[in-house]
């Protein structure tokens, strides 16, 4: 069982940055792939961004791409994900998700656990 908790959510200018983090617990974090999703108000969860186990294959959803950052700190059982040059339309919850398989790592379905959300604003 693997417990994922967000934070770093907070409103911001457009052009602004913010950094989330997720904080896992348990031993096993370091055998996880690692996601980041968002979810906008009607609409449905979106892949944002992922990470292998080992840092070493990282992926984005092309509307991110050259704005944000994902890493992680295995030793501090710790993901981040570094956004700048935000935009309104990044406006959502984010969610952290991990994944024991790291099959599908840029469909929700290829996550086991996910935390709770955590709210990021741009405005205009």
């Amino acid at each position: 069982q693997v417990q994922l908790v967000e934070s770093g959510g907070g409103l911001v200018q457009a052009g602004g940055s913010l950094r989330l983090s997720c904080a896992a617990s348990g031993r096993t974090f370091s055998t996880y792939g690692m996601g980041w999703f968002r979810q906008a108000p009607g609409k449905e969860r979106e892949f944002v961004a992922a990470v292998n186990w080992s840092g070493n294959n990282i992926y984005y959803t092309e509307s991110v791409n050259g704005r944000f950052s994902i890493s992680r700190d295995n030793a501090k059982n710790t993901m981040y994900l570094q956004m700048n040059s935000l935009k309104p339309e990044d406006t959502a919850v984010y969610y952290c998700a991990a994944g024991r398989a790291g099959t599908y790592p840029t469909k929700a379905y290829g996550y086991d656990y996910w935390g709770q959300g955590t709210q990021v604003t741009v405005s205009s």
